[in-house]
Parts: C-alpha cells; structure tokens; sequence
C-alpha cells in the first residue's frame, strides 16, 4: 500500500489530493485515437463541448435526413411508382370512309390527327400518313385480325369535294374504317391525354428542355450551376426576360406535392425532393411525366395539362404533328401559362416563342435558319378548339354514366367508355352552330333597340332507326358557360309539336273507322275565338296571316294556329294530350286549346326522342350515348332502351309526308337552296317570339336546332329565321354528297290526286294538282267542283258539290 494516506477533509479552496492511477492500456482504440486528435493534449473543456455538440448534431442530422429522405421516397414512390393513375376514357365511334363520301384532304388529315395518326413524308409504318394535293396515304394500323395495309385516298376537289377512288396496291377499296378516336379522359377538373415519351416528337422536347432547363440531363436533380448563372444573369439584365433556376425536376416536386409559398424552408424541401425523385425515377421517365403534367392554361372549367392536350387545344393537331414553331409556342407558355396564352395574348405567346427558339439555337438543338423560319410563321391557334372535343357530349355521358349505369366517375378508373359520338358530325355541328349565331347577331344588332346579352343555341343531330346520339353542341361557347342546353333547358316547343295534333286526329280517326280528318280536308283558317274553360282564346297566326280555306297539308306546311287548334278541337284536347304522354318526353301537356300550339316544355334532346317516331312506325326510340365499356380487358354492351308504341305506322306516314311539304313549299323550303335530299320537317316559333326551333330529319339523319336566351327574353326571330339557316348549314355538311332515300311507305296507304283549293279528287281541268295520301278507304270519292267546264267536270262536280264540305 505503497504512497497511499487515509482522506482527510481539508478546506475546499485546497486541491483534493490526486486519484492513484492505473495501469494505462498496451493499445490505444481508433475511437482513443480519433478523440486524441480532435481534443489534444491541453485543450480547453468548451473546445470539448463544441466538438462533441457539433458530431452529436451532425449524428442527428444524419438520422434527420435519412428519416426524411426514406419518407419522401415512400411519399414519390407511392404517387409515381405505379402507371399513370387510371381515370375514364371516352372514344367517339370508328370514323368510316367510303367511295363517293362528301370529305376534303382537309377533314380527312384532321380525322387521322383524331386517331394520332403522324404525318411524314413516308409512310413507313403504320400510324403514318402522306398526304398530296388531292391524295392521302394512310398506312394503316393493325385492328383485329387485319393487318397492316397502306391504302391511297383520292379526291374530287371543288365545293364539294368527294372521296372518288380508294386503292390499296392498285387494288380497289370500298371501305375504309378508323379506330375509333379518343375524345377525352374525365380527369376532374382538366383535360389531358397521356402520351408515352417515345411519342413525343424530339422537336417538342427539346424545346422543353431549352428553355425551362437546359442541363436536364447532367444535373441529380438541383441545379447549381444553373442558379447561379440565373441569378447572374438577372442582375446583369443581359436577358429580355427573367431567367427561371428551377429544374423540370424541381418543377415537377412543387407542383405535386408542395404549397405555393415562396420561402427558404420550401425551396431547400423542394430541392431536396428534388434529388431524392432522380433517384426514384429515370431522366426519360422523369421527363415524360413532366411533358404530361405541366400545366399550359385555362379553357373553361379545365385545366390543360400536358403537351399533347395542349397541342390538341392550341392548334387542333396530334403532338406529333406539330411544327417546331407550334412546339416552341407550347413550351413557351410553362413559364406563365396565363399571360402567355395564346388566345388571350397572341403577341405576348409569339414573343415567347421566339425566345424559346434562340434558346434551342444556342443550346445547339437547330439551325439558326431553321429558328428563323420558325420565327416567321404567323402564330396560328384553332378556332373552337375545345368546343370541337365535344365538351357537351362528354358531360352527358358523365352524367348517363352515374345515373343510369350506376358507374360514379370518381370511382370507375380504369373503363373505356365507346360512344354514339361521331367525331366528324360534331366538328360539322359545331361549326353550323358558331356561323348561325353570327346571323342571328347581325341580325340583333341591327335593331333600333338590341336585346340584352347574346343567344345561345343548342343543337342535337341522332340516328332516328337508333336513337344514337351522333353529334350535340348545348351553348354557344364552353368555356364561356357549361350548362348545356341541350338536354336541360326546358322551353315550350311551340309549333314543333303540331305534327303530334294530326297524328292525335289521324289516330282518332283510324280507330273510329272514320275519314272527315285526312291530309287532304279542308279546313277554314281565320280569326276564330275558342272557349278556354270559362275565358275566350283568341290566337292568331304568325304575322296575323290567314289563308281562308286550306288543306291540312297546306296549313301543317305554313304553320297555320287556327287550324292546329280546329283539329285539336275536334279530336278532343285530352286525346292529344294523352297521345303526348305516351311518348314518354317533357312536361305533362294541359288538355285546352293552347295545347295545339305547344304551351308546355320540354328540352331540344326531349323533342328529338320524340321526333324519332317518325322513322320508327309510330315507336318512340329512346336516344342513347354510350354503346359499350371495357372494364380490365372485359367487354360490356348497353343495350338500347326499348321501344314505346304510340301510333301506328299508317297514321306516322301521313304525318311525315306532309311534313315532306314543310320543307318542300312550306316555312322549311328556304333549306331547299343548299339541301335537296329529301326530308320532312317543322318549324316552331312560341309566343312572342321567344324561342326558335326547327326540327327536321331524312330516313337516316335527325337533327333539331333550337335558338333563344336564357333569361327567356324574345328572340324576335321566328324558327326558319334562327333555326332553320343552322339546321340547313348542318344537314348540308353532314350529308354532303349522299345520296337521297325517300321515306318508305307502311302497308295501309293509297295515294290519290287530288285538287289543292277543295282537297277533292282532281279533275283534268284542275290547275293545281297533287298526289295526296290517305288510310285506305279514306281518300275522297268525289270530283272537285270548282275547276272545268267539260261535261265530265260537271257531272262530277255536281256531286261534290252537294257532299263537299269544308270544316269551319
């Protein structure tokens, strides 16, 4: 116990005695080691406390950024690890060209950029197409068990420019079907179509890459290169513009999963974000995202997101169709969507442009003749470009697809929903729909005294044998108002349901086995006072018009009141009422004499279900949107509402022809200058020119057209006014280069001539004569007795003048 003493308390100013030491170890530890260097012999105590605090913070650190890092890569990986998120697709029905079909070059080169077909000066593969002066090759994709094929279109220019010949290695082609094209995805609340990178023309990347990050490809995700310069650049004013420091990466992090708020703390989250989604992700599959979902401005109530949605909307054409001035256009927009729209700032986007294209210069991506030839183009954006997609249409269908298939959008992923929507016949309405209104307000600007606001159409064009829905425009302008007129404004039809009075008489009649109510009975149209209840009812005729005596013909053809309500009258207000209510559509009709003139409501889309009895044998076929789904590669058919009886077909047939006349004498005959298929129709003004309509059809096309405010203020327009000029631009355009079916004739129906003025058999003396059609056993058997003076003509009119009688 060698140099040891028992301890002692001793005052605290003296220094307690030294610890005995021991043994020190042969080998030091690397932690020994490492503490040895860091603290030295001497070192003072808060030295100590620095270095240990400041391992221990970055220890924590370490830990910090490792928990943060594993959570935002679970965090990007469970938003970008998957495929693109499923959303409802909706494709219009196959677009089919035939031999002798009315299309230009034109429409055909915009229904193969519907399809994503690529224009090049070969077509090498299939999905490519050349297109000539007056040819179009298109090689064909594989659909089915069909191959591959290149098939050369030619065409008859001119004003009506025709498909004449279809030719596939110099062998004749009589059809031709494209697969059906996508119109949208009911993404909510915008309008995009994904697009793999592979089919994104380089042009269109490379503006992309130029001007919103120009090191793309060498940088982890932040560039620090590329701020600095930034941040050089826009102290020194060398650029005309702001130079941005973000990356596409960076860009794509606080668009997805990050605030707005411009501070410190978000920017370094975002940077380093950043770096943990390049190590997530591919550049490639880092660079398609973002070509996909960027945002490139507003139409409407939807976000365009996306270089190939925005190809669609700003210049109508596939993202592989665009030129290099388009493609910089588009990636010019990035930076401020908004104020650099090319609709609303034209000047401002094509600027853009041009600095978009000496960027691609100076980064080495074109020509510097190429830029300026870019640069020379007129910046050109499509007209109604959105309104084209069928906005309307696609809204119906969303709203068919959670009412009656029970399938809620938000909830129905990955479904591809096929439709009656034809593409071409929508294009053709909406642009009948656009030039009508620019009439209609010419024609309301003249007044000493312009209404208020502007009109507004709608427009619904169906296969009457199927009820299909092939083409339907509810506004004026979709991105200016989204409440679609079609199918939910409800305004008195007005003339438009007289047809369904005659049909009511002529039912009456074929079940009473009588025959005073024909086609051909005369009936006296003048001022005539009815008993409304306990009221007197007093209408007049359009313009206070009267013809005297008419044939029921004549007064169906000029929109005759008086007459409409005598029939009414005669039939009983309740029969016509009860036959109105069978065809299933609009509000329920009061049984007065109002009722003859259409005083109840119902929507364009209900007017045209209603209308399509006419070419269904007196059976209302309900209208249809969507023909199938495809859920997980399972196919499902909707299959067609049936069928709801309300006539006959002889009776249906007298009504249809004599709205025949309508179009070929009557308030329809001013179509007859552009559109000479045969057709039948009517035209339908309500009181104080409120509304205008026209509804008319031909055995495979019905279309109505309906023109008015929303506030329900008049028109002052009647409906071959307003209406009638777009019916006719459509039918014309839809139809174009068809040839005419005539209406076919039911069993039961016998034709006779008869005289015009009487509506009795017609003499050869008679100066205005017309084959007439009747019920069989209901035509007229006698002679008219106004006309002739042969003895013939007077035998037989002295009959007729003692059965003759006119109804008053």
């Amino acid at each position: 116990m060698d140099g040891w003493m028992p301890y002692t308390f001793r005052p605290m100013a003296t220094r307690p005695p030294r610890r005995p030491t021991r043994a020190r170890p042969a080998t030091r530890t690397p932690h020994a080691r490492g503490l040895r260097i860091l603290l030295p012999r001497g070192s003072r105590p808060w030295l100590r406390y620095v270095i240990y605090g400041s391992a221990g913070a970055a220890a924590l650190g370490v830990v910090v950024l490792g928990v943060l890092w594993f959570a935002y890569a679970r965090m990007i990986d469970a938003r970008f690890g998957g495929d693109e998120r499923p959303v409802p697709r909706v494709f219009a029905r196959p677009f089919e060209l035939t031999v002798g079909r009315g299309l230009s070059p034109t429409q055909l080169i915009q229904r193969l950029n519907d399809v994503r077909y690529t224009q090049k000066a070969s077509a090498d593969r299939p999905g490519e197409f050349v297109a000539g002066d007056d040819t179009v090759t298109i090689h064909v994709r594989a659909a089915g068990n069909a191959k591959p094929r290149i098939v050369k279109v030619d065409f008859r220019k001119g004003n009506s420019p025709t498909i004449t010949r279809m030719t596939e290695g110099g062998k004749a082609v009589k059809t031709l079907a494209l697969e059906p094209a996508l119109v949208a995805s009911l993404a909510p609340g915008e309008r995009k179509r994904y697009v793999p990178l592979n089919s994104i023309p380089e042009r269109m990347v490379q503006a992309v890459v130029a001007i919103e990050d120009r090191r793309f490809f060498d940088h982890p995700g932040v560039d620090i290169i590329g701020s600095v310069g930034a941040l050089i650049t826009n102290l020194r004013g060398t650029k005309e513009y702001l130079v941005g420091g973000s990356t596409v990466t960076q860009q794509i992090v606080k668009n997805t999963f990050l605030t707005p708020e411009k501070t410190m703390r978000r920017k370094l989250q975002e940077q380093f974000m950043a770096i943990v989604l390049e190590t997530r992700l591919s550049k490639e599959q880092i660079l398609e995202l973002y070509l996909n979902e960027v945002v490139l401005g507003q139409r409407g109530p939807f976000e365009i997101r996306g270089v190939a949605e925005a190809a669609r909307i700003f210049f109508g054409k596939d993202i592989s169709n665009v030129t290099l001035g388009e493609a910089a256009t588009i990636a010019g927009v990035i930076q401020s969507p908004s104020r650099l729209s090319p609709f609303r700032n034209p000047e401002r986007a094509q600027e853009r442009r041009d600095v978009v294209l000496q960027e691609m210069v100076e980064v080495g991506y074109v020509r510097a003749e190429d830029a300026a030839r870019a640069k020379a183009e007129p910046l050109k954006v499509a007209a109604r470009a959105l309104e084209n997609e069928a906005p309307y249409f696609v809204d119906y269908v969303s709203q068919v697809l959670e009412d009656q298939v029970k399938m809620p959008i938000e909830k129905s992923g990955a479904v591809d929903i096929y439709t009656t929507l034809d593409l071409h016949m929508q294009r053709i309405a909406q642009e009948a729909v656009s030039e009508g209104l620019a009439q209609v307000d010419k024609q309301l600007a003249a007044r000493r005294r312009p209404p208020k606001g502007q009109p507004q159409a709608a427009l619904v064009a169906v296969d009457p044998r199927t009820g299909e829905i092939l083409a339907m425009v509810g506004g004026r302008s979709y991105s200016q108002s989204q409440y679609n007129r079609a199918i939910a404004a409800r305004r008195q039809p007005g003339s438009t349901f007289k047809p369904f009075v005659y049909l009511a008489a002529f039912e009456q009649m074929a079940a009473e086995g009588r025959s005073e109510i024909t086609p051909a009975s005369v009936v006296m149209d003048e001022p005539t006072v009815f008993r409304d209840g306990e009221n007197d009812y007093s209408p007049g005729n359009y313009q206070n018009e009267y013809d005297g005596p008419v044939t029921l013909r004549q007064a169906l053809a000029r929109s005759r009141n008086v007459v409409a309500i005598k029939v009414a009258e005669i039939v009983g207000y309740d029969r016509v009422a009860d036959l109105w209510k069978k065809t299933g559509v609009g509000t329920p009709a009061r049984p007065f004499p109002s009722i003859a003139l259409g005083v109840f409501e119902a929507t364009p889309a209900e007017m045209a279900t209603a209308y399509t009895l006419f070419m269904n044998n007196g059976s209302v076929r309900p209208l249809r949107a969507i023909d199938r789904l495809v859920e997980q590669g399972k196919s499902r058919e909707l299959p067609p509402a049936a069928t709801r009886s309300v006539a006959r077909p002889d009776t249906t047939y007298l009504v249809t022809s004599m709205m025949r006349s309508v179009m070929n004498e009557g308030t329809g005959a001013g179509a007859r200058a552009q559109f000479s298929l045969d057709a039948a129709g009517k035209s339908g003004t309500t009181n104080d020119l409120r509304d205008a309509w026209f509804v008319g059809f031909t055995p495979e096309l019905l279309t109505i057209v309906w023109v008015g405010f929303d506030d329900n203020q008049p028109i002052g327009l009647g409906g071959s006014q307003a209406a009638l000029p777009i019916w006719t631009s459509f039918m014309r355009r839809a139809l174009a280069a068809r040839a005419s079916i005539p209406f076919s004739m039911p069993n039961g129906i016998v034709t006779a001539e008869i005289d015009r003025d009487t509506g009795l058999l017609a003499t050869p003396d008679c100066p205005r004569r017309f084959t007439e059609v009747f019920l069989a056993g209901t035509e007229p058997a006698f002679y008219c007795h106004v006309h002739g003076g042969n003895s013939f003509s007077r035998f037989f009119g002295s009959i007729g003048r003692a059965f003759g009688r006119i109804i008053r």
